[in-house]
């Protein structure tokens, strides 16, 4: 449940006025060819990187306004993270963009054909609440990189943070290129009317299907980066303190509220009991005897979500946590064992501080658990066996498959960041973003001075189709 920028219709004329006149004039601004140039784009990823780093202090202080986050947790997670991956975009934008000599058949001789980058026009972003400032820039980044203008939407949920954005990104970042429209479910619907040249999702899979529902008819691509329940799969054999320590660091960071965060432990064996004690003890270690005290700790994002939440901790018993405050919309980092796989914890994604643990008495039972459900964003496992990481690695499908640590493989440039089936379609991050955001244009050329195509003209000869048929 990547937390979504709501859609309906219809909207008002003013607002569709708006979006109508923001990227017309985007429109016009590419078809000047001004974002197309290496100079201009690199110029404008430094531009951003200066921002992040120059007004740190002044994002982390939105995303407190909005999740409760720490400076560190909003730094690590959300604004050295984007700078890392600008860092990284820039260190090898020239060599991603440079044109790919291509092998030519005999038949075709002389000729030769290459593969170059184009940009695909004017892009929109929507962002979630959740991380609302790395998920509104990173792929921002990207589109940047690939030379296209944009129009960022951030989430009205995360409102600190989309003023931020707001009054920032015009002031350092092009503005005939680049534009944000604040708002929310009528602006976005505004926006969706507009035909873009790709749009680029972040949410959940409800609010996917209309996204995609309003890019298909004008037959516009789409990037959908959405949720799902991601397990954890815990084996006997394992360091189980170690473990517990990573679930629970995964599991709690944002208060949950993470779409690649482990949504629930399925506990292999007598694997149960043990890793019980051991993610109290890591949420102890963390966050103190009180988290609710704890400046490391964050907070939901609003009462609708809090209610959902606390609804849910009825559905095992609890090892630990459980406590809430409505007026601060605390809710305490929770175990929960003995949970049915039936109950409601275990039909949606939590997107919030409950860890679930349901047990299984083999791998195969794993497999079979994880494989009856709707494909996960990512699969996390943590086991001994080189045998058991075989068949998870052949025998599951997820949007990303990591081995004793959750959450991490998002830092990782050279990975692409992205779902399958319902968790989502498209990836991104590095070089994958530039594959998002650019067309593959394939380019042939053949002089006309010497024309070996003769043999494929009509009239043909039983001499020619023996000679087509022994070379095409």
């Amino acid at each position: 449940m990547n937390a979504p920028t709501g859609v309906s219709t219809p909207t008002d004329t003013a607002q569709q006025a708006d979006a109508a006149a923001t990227v017309s004039r985007l429109n016009a601004t590419f078809a000047t060819g001004r974002t197309r140039p290496l100079a201009w784009r690199k110029a404008q990823l430094r531009a951003l990187r200066d921002l992040l780093v120059e007004q740190e202090e002044t994002f982390a202080a939105a995303l407190k306004a909005d999740l409760g986050k720490s400076p560190t947790e909003a730094y690590v997670t959300e604004i050295g993270f984007t700078v890392k991956e600008i860092d990284h975009t820039l260190r090898h934008l020239g060599r991603w963009l440079r044109p790919r000599r291509v092998a030519v058949p005999l038949a075709l001789a002389p000729a030769r054909a290459r593969t170059v980058r184009e940009p695909l026009g004017t892009v929109l972003v929507i962002s979630p609440w959740n991380y609302p400032l790395q998920l509104a820039l990173a792929p921002l980044v990207g589109a940047i990189a690939a030379g296209n203008c944009v129009v960022v939407k951030p989430s009205e949920l995360a409102p600190a943070t989309s003023a931020a954005l707001a009054h920032w990104l015009p002031q350092v970042l092009d503005p005939q290129a680049v534009a944000v429209v604040e708002g929310g479910v009528p602006e976005t619907t505004a926006l969706l009317e507009r035909r873009f040249d790709h749009i680029f999702y972040t949410g959940n899979g409800a609010v996917g299907r209309i996204v995609m529902a309003a890019a298909a008819r004008h037959l516009t691509p789409v990037t959908l980066e959405l949720g799902g329940k991601s397990p954890a799969v815990v084996e006997p054999g394992a360091d189980l303190a170690a473990a517990a320590r990573r679930i629970a660091w995964g599991k709690f960071m944002n208060a949950g509220q993470t779409c690649v965060a482990p949504d629930y432990v399925l506990a292999i064996g007598d694997a149960a009991p043990a890793l019980e004690t051991e993610l109290a003890a890591a949420v102890t270690e963390m966050y103190g005897e009180d988290p609710a005290g704890s400046a490391d700790y964050g907070r939901i994002v609003n009462e609708r979500h809090f209610e959902r939440l606390t609804a849910l901790l009825a559905d095992g018993r609890t090892v630990t946590g459980g406590e809430h405050d409505r007026a601060t919309r605390y809710l305490a980092p929770t175990v929960l064992a003995d949970v049915d796989p039936d109950a409601p914890v275990m039909r949606e994604e939590i997107f919030g501080p409950v860890l679930p643990i349901v047990r299984v008495p083999d791998l195969d039972a794993a497999i079979a658990f994880i494989t009856a459900r709707d494909k996960p964003l990512a699969l996390y496992a943590f086991t001994a066996s080189a045998h058991t990481r075989r068949r998870l690695t052949a025998e599951t499908s997820s949007g990303a498959l990591a081995f004793g640590v959750p959450n991490a493989h998002l830092s990782v440039p050279g990975l692409p960041f992205g779902g399958v089936g319902e968790s989502g379609q498209g990836g991104y991050h590095g070089r994958y973003s530039m594959e998002t955001f650019s067309h593959t244009k394939a380019v042939l050329s053949k002089p006309l001075a010497l024309d070996t195509l003769r043999l494929a003209y009509p009239p043909f000869t039983a001499a020619k189709s023996r000679l087509l048929r022994r070379f095409l």
